[in-house]
């Protein structure tokens, strides 16, 4: 299939595809791509500019059958939004900007400003989309008040205000990330400075600013916006005429991090000096700051400067919380502590200006993000922009200004699930990863991380591999740098040893890295010198406090040896004078930076969101392994890699040409429209929960994770049967995962070279594969287990394994291929219950078991069952079909029945792997029965309602039997378990009967 034809396919029309750049990044916009119903471009471009509206164009997913209907996640309805505010300043503005410059109204330094600031010749020139932030500001300034339209649209802004921001003024610029926020604030405090020179007495002006960052790393790279810095942007940016610089530097800038709001203890008090201290008072004793205290640490040369401008950088994080019954309605778990993080950090830095505005008279606070967009948790629904939004130039108008690097997105891997795998890893594999924090976390092994995330990890680095050559073929000595966001800081180690290369066991044997361009190490496992993957957890650095001692002790290596280097090149200086957080602040801020500690970091792995305003240039690669919860977090990551490389990187036409970034593992939709939407109509549900009164009947279940074995004989016996077949087929899991940007042409990843392989390769590493299942614990000799699989994996190949189409056994040098052989190997020699051998469960290590007294949950489904007091715990089972119900109806009669559930909402899983995937498979009951060996000693039938039966049902099937069955039962704790499948509900009563009446088949 040829290029035009795929991407027509894809819903990506070629002439978008090809370069979707039409304008000059320099200039008002004059074309734009229509966009059809579902948001995509159709290929034809219209004329003027796009109005303010808001979502996140991507391509849709490919599926290989057009008969299916669309998944739920891309089955959108339309509610794009045009921003009325928005789109009406821009006329005024417009009209305003095109007036000549006697006519423009405004005072002479601002003239000055303007015209130098649009002049072709200034050296670097500002971007459209700048310049546009800062006249807006400037007509609200000093136009608008003047005007009735201005003065209409002012009191709009207040009324929004009014309810959202009591007592404060916020006017609020859209920009893209990537576009240049830091220069719009470097032209606003030149603007303000300028004029409060010339107009000391006027209310319109201040040459006073307190900056408020997300966090560290922003703070210190803002210094640019300091007049005396050595690389300010007054100077070196070219942002004042030669003959204003001597103005500016009036400019009185204080830059903060919201954090330092947070009131400080005075005095270093014990708890027992505290109580005695106390006394008798029933009041507790403070010694943390007052408000005048906090504010004189983090501003006291504002204090009495009489007005302030505050301007916040990344301003999503600061808005007033909305108290409201729904706010968290909806939520898991995770996401309802992500909400939390977000309210205590919006909640402390708007308080934070609320206390400054009690010292000082603020002149207004100007906001600036990429995603000014109320959080889930808010208080307000979720994604709907800040009402105070006067200015917008989105991610699409960056992108057709060719002023971002252009993502590029998985539409296409042929596993025929709702979306690519690589689109949304982190929702196949999150029940695979550690859910604690490293220093809860019981050992894990870095090798033994799933497959698609290790599936996703070498697509994308073999095409990082392609793109470093390709960078150093041009000359370019910086690397591109690979990032890594993770879900915590047990996940991050887990892939940062398995990237960079670990001490096993805590000893002097090393396991290298396992992408080369990325191993801190050489091959004999020393130490390099400068090192190139980096360890770092966001959190922690940009709170500006001290990072915990665990993450110190994870990061040692790394802080030990960038110590060292910055010994080096600072000839000797000494490392006293700074500590470890610091040390990583610098390694991340100058990562990209020749001449820098950070210059040849290659990959970063990151736990939790990387910092936002890390202005680093050279990514080229993302990896999400974390949930996306909203699509703020999904725009936020993805902009980590959106600012370009090179603005020099003009076509003929005056153009820039595309950049690219690929990213796997972000679930990117449409994002929200702007306005407040009235909410749907509420939809009736049922609670399912389990009944106090019936508590005596509830039953208990093993958190199963994995399986081991231990192996007393000699030698391995498979056992192989009609569940040992495997398929390969090329129509659903061919060996390569396509690539199409956002915008831009897409790409295929190829790992044609995996296939190149003699028959010897291939049976010898099917065969360690399976060896290396086989080591855990109390299998000591994996050498003697290779040696007898070898012969075992030639004949499983030979007569079990089944390639169709153009396939052949080569294919199992895929990984996706070579785990699910290994794994029907493995179970093939399994010994059964009544050997010898044991085979025993991995369970949850803090929650290893489950109950029926933790369901609780709201369904909308219509089918269901009133359950018997007499025997069930939970008061309603869900059906899927009307012979679930009669089966329900069986269980409720049966007399030999103790108690029964349906496992919806029980958190009941099974741990198989199928075609190298992990996955969990939810049996439909769990029968409780007496089966002749009495009350006290019940049996546990997992239950499946099956009609036909495919491939992958087999393989639960199997591993339902062969694995979790008999470990669980030579565990012992869980009492006796038996599985047994239904595939005609017409013979269920019969099948029940037989396991009451026939105690001998479950033992």
């Amino acid at each position: 299939m040829d290029m035009d034809k795929e991407l027509a396919e894809a819903g990506m029309p070629s002439e978008f595809s090809k370069n979707p750049i039409l304008n000059s990044p320099y200039e008002v916009p004059k074309l734009h791509w229509q966009l059809n119903d579902k948001h995509q471009p159709t290929g034809i471009q219209n004329p003027g500019r796009r109005s303010s509206v808001y979502f996140v164009p991507i391509p849709e997913a490919r599926r290989r059958s057009r008969q299916e209907a669309p998944q739920p996640e891309l089955a959108l309805e339309d509610t794009r939004k045009e921003n009325p505010i928005v789109n009406h300043i821009r006329k005024q503005v417009q009209t305003w900007r095109n007036k000549p410059e006697d006519d423009w109204g405004v005072s002479y330094a601002t003239k000055k400003l303007l015209m130098h600031w649009r002049s072709p010749d200034v050296t670097p020139r500002p971007f459209f989309c700048q310049l546009e932030a800062v006249e807006t500001l400037i007509w609200l300034n000093e136009i608008a008040p003047k005007i009735v339209a201005g003065q209409k649209i002012l009191d709009e802004l207040k009324e929004a205000n009014a309810e959202a921001n009591p007592n404060l003024f916020r006017i609020a610029c859209k920009m893209a990330t990537g576009s240049g926020k830091t220069m719009v604030m470097a032209m606003m405090i030149a603007y303000h400075t300028l004029n409060r020179t010339r107009h000391p007495k006027s209310a319109n002006y201040t040459n006073n600013f307190l900056i408020i960052t997300p966090g560290i790393t922003i703070k210190d790279r803002l210094r640019v916006l300091y007049p005396s810095d050595p690389e300010s942007y007054f100077t070196k940016g070219n942002i004042v005429p030669p003959e204003f610089r001597a103005d500016i530097q009036r400019a009185k800038v204080v830059i903060t991090n919201y954090h330092a709001f947070k009131a400080r203890e005075t005095t270093k008090i014990s708890k027992i000096e505290r109580e005695v201290l106390r006394g008798h008072s029933e009041t507790p004793l403070s010694t943390l700051e007052t408000d005048g205290q906090m504010l004189d640490r983090v501003c006291k040369e504002l204090l009495h400067t009489g007005d302030v401008l505050v301007i916040n950088d990344e301003a999503h994080h600061c808005y007033r919380h909305k108290q409201t019954d729904t706010a968290t309605a909806g939520m898991t778990g995770e996401e309802k502590a992500e909400a939390k993080q977000n309210n205590e950090t919006a909640r402390l830095w708007i308080n934070g200006i609320e206390k400054l505005q009690q010292k000082v008279k603020l002149r207004g606070v100007y906001d600036l993000s990429a995603t000014p967009f109320f959080l889930r948790g808010s208080g307000y629904p979720e994604g709907n922009l800040f009402p105070w939004v006067v200015s917008d130039f989105s991610l699409m108008d960056a992108i057709e200004s060719g002023i971002v690097k252009l993502p590029r997105v998985p539409v296409d891997d042929a596993a025929m699930d709702e979306l690519p795998v690589y689109r949304n890893i982190y929702k196949k594999i999150s029940q695979q990863l550690p859910k604690k924090g490293r220093r809860k976390q019981g050992h894990m092994d870095p090798q033994d991380l799933p497959a698609e995330l290790v599936g996703a990890m070498e697509t994308l680095y073999d095409n990082y591999a392609k793109t470093a050559t390709a960078w150093a073929d041009n000359g370019i000595k910086l690397p591109p740098v690979f990032i890594v966001v993770c879900n915590n800081t047990a996940t991050s180690k887990l892939v940062y040893d398995y990237i960079s290369g670990y001490a096993i066991d805590d000893s002097d044997r090393w396991k290298l890295g396992r992408f080369k361009l990325f191993r801190n190490t050489d091959d004999n496992g020393k130490p390099l010198a400068r090192m190139r993957t980096l360890l770092i957890d966001s959190q922690q650095l940009e709170s500006g406090e001290s990072m915990s001692d665990e993450f110190k002790k994870v990061a040692a290596v790394e802080i030990d040896n960038f110590k060292r280097e910055r010994f080096h090149r600072s000839q000797g200086q000494n490392n006293k004078d700074i500590s470890d957080e610091e040390l990583l602040r610098e390694v991340m801020n100058t990562i990209g930076k020749q001449g820098k500690l950070g210059e040849q970091v290659r990959c970063v792995v990151s736990v939790s969101m990387l910092t936002e305003g890390w202005d680093t240039n050279n990514v080229t690669h993302i990896l999400g392994i974390r949930a996306f919860g909203t699509q703020l977090l999904c725009e936020q990551v993805v902009g980590r890699g959106l600012r370009r490389f090179s603005y020099d990187n003009f076509d003929e036409d005056g153009l820039l040409k595309p950049e690219y970034a690929s990213v796997f593992g972000v679930p990117f939709h449409f994002a929200p429209s702007t306005g407040i939407a009235p909410p749907p109509p509420p939809q009736p549900h049922t609670r399912i929960h389990a009944l106090r009164d019936r508590a005596h009947l509830a039953i208990t279940f093993p958190h199963v994770r994995a399986y081991s074995v231990k192996i007393q004989g000699d030698h391995l016996t498979p056992n192989f049967t009609e569940n040992s077949r495997m398929p390969i087929d090329p129509d659903e899991a061919p060996p390569w995962v396509e690539t199409s940007a956002i915008v831009g042409p897409g790409e295929k990843m190829s790992l044609d070279e995996a296939l190149q392989h003699r028959e010897n390769e291939v049976v010898y590493n099917l065969a360690a594969e399976t060896a290396r299942l086989f080591a855990e614990k109390g299998e000591a000799n994996v050498a003697a287990r290779f040696r007898d699989l070898v012969p075992i994996a030639r004949h499983w190949i030979k007569n079990y394994l089944t390639c169709r189409g153009e396939t052949s056994p080569n294919y199992l040098m895929l990984e996706i291929y070579k785990r699910e052989a290994a794994k029907r190997i493995h179970r093939a020699c399994i010994p059964q219950p009544s050997d010898k051998e044991t085979l025993i469960p991995v369970v949850e290590k803090y929650n290893p078991s489950g109950s029926t007294q933790h369901v609780n949950f709201l369904t909308r489904k219509k089918k269901l069952v009133e359950t018997n007091r007499q025997n069930c715990h939970i008061n309603l089972a869900i059906c899927d079909s009307d012979w679930e119900m009669n089966f329900c109806r069986l269980l409720n009669n049966e007399a030999g029945v103790h108690t029964w559930v349906r496992n919806d909402g029980l958190g009941f899983e099974i741990p198989y792997t199928y075609k190298g995937r992990h996955h969990a498979y939810l049996p439909d009951y769990i029968v409780q029965i007496d089966d002749g060996h009495g009350k006290l000693d019940l049996l546990n039938l997992i239950v499946e309602i099956k009609g036909e039966r495919d491939d992958k049902d087999r393989v639960k099937a199997d591993t339902a039997e062969k694995q979790w069955v008999p470990a669980v039962n030579n565990d012992g704790r869980w009492g006796r378990w038996k599985f047994a499948e239904i595939t005609d509900i017409g013979t269920a009563r019969a099948t029940m009967d037989d396991i009451l009446h026939h105690s001998e088949t479950t033992t």
